[in-house]
């Protein structure tokens, strides 16, 4: 009886051994497959600011034969259209990466450091995180008197409170507000990487001058430079600087925030910093596994 329980104890032992064995071996093996897996790259659409400036930043464009600027960014990129849905595509793919404003991001993804430095107001501020760009408001000449005192409001030390408080670096020396109309409408379009901080700036005018309408349309940078110059939009929203062709146009910008541009990736991703030159090899399809970043 005994000698039988002894064997019973030694089977169960083995049995549980090789268990461990199989999940340890399952879960190596789950590893290395995502590790060789495809890069899942994921850019905004043409005509976003957000992607004029990061293929600005990281080298991600050159010139053809002909003199016209080419985007290197790979063919098989997932192209979005919004903030948003870049966020919600990193979050719900483990083999993703992908870049986006940093004061839109939330705790759905991982932020990565870029050549040693992650993101934050104060990296931009101090130089050390170089993956930056201005929030520009775009205007004709001729504006609205009701358009004319929202942008005072933005301006201002009232409005440049906001804008610190979303997250996003300010401007300095600006003056106290100061209420110039008391009715009208605004129309704004342009950029979903300004939209945000542009919803918090209406909220908060609205409390001092409700007497005046403001209606942002989200779309990207280059729409809302082009409603501007068509007279569609008061206000045009853009994350990059105005090309001569839209100055010759007729309308100018005016910076109201700096913002950084984040690399993000799935929050399962072991891998913490990438290098520049890292970050451009994998938007241009050069690299195209997270294996290789490790060899």
């Amino acid at each position: 009886m005994l000698k039988e329980n002894i064997m019973k104890k030694w089977k169960m032992l083995m049995l549980l051994a090789f268990v461990g064995v199989g999940v340890a071996l399952t879960a190596c093996s789950k590893s290395n497959s995502s590790e060789s897996k495809q890069i899942s790259v994921v850019s905004r659409e043409e005509g976003s600011g957000t992607r004029g400036a990061f293929i600005d930043l990281f080298g991600l464009e050159e010139k053809n034969s002909s003199g016209d600027t080419v985007d290197l960014t790979t063919a098989n990129a997932i192209v979005t259209n919004s903030t948003s849905v870049t966020l919600t595509t990193v979050a719900g793919d483990d083999l993703a990466i992908g870049y986006a404003s940093l004061g839109s991001l939330n705790d759905s993804v991982k932020v990565l450091k870029i050549d040693g430095t992650k993101a934050s107001v104060e990296t931009i501020k101090d130089g050390s995180y170089k993956i930056s760009r201005p929030f520009n408001i775009v205007t004709k000449e001729d504006i609205s008197k009701a358009a004319k005192d929202f942008i005072n409001f933005i301006l201002s030390s009232d409005g440049q409170a906001i804008v610190e408080e979303n997250g996003y670096i300010p401007l300095d020396n600006v003056d106290t507000y100061q209420a110039s109309v008391t009715s009208g409408k605004v129309v704004i379009s342009g950029s979903s990487s300004v939209t945000p901080v542009m919803e918090k700036l209406k909220e908060a005018y609205t409390k001092v001058n409700s007497g005046v309408t403001i209606e942002i349309q989200q779309s990207d940078s280059s729409t809302g430079i082009t409603d501007t110059i068509d007279g569609t939009s008061d206000i045009g929203m853009a994350s990059r600087e105005l090309e001569d062709s839209e100055i010759a146009q007729g309308v100018n910008s005016t910076v109201i925030a700096m913002d950084g541009i984040a690399v993000i990736v799935n929050k399962n991703n072991t891998i913490d910093n990438l290098t520049s030159e890292q970050v451009k090899s994998i938007f241009s399809g050069e690299i195209t596994t997270w294996k290789e970043l490790s060899d």
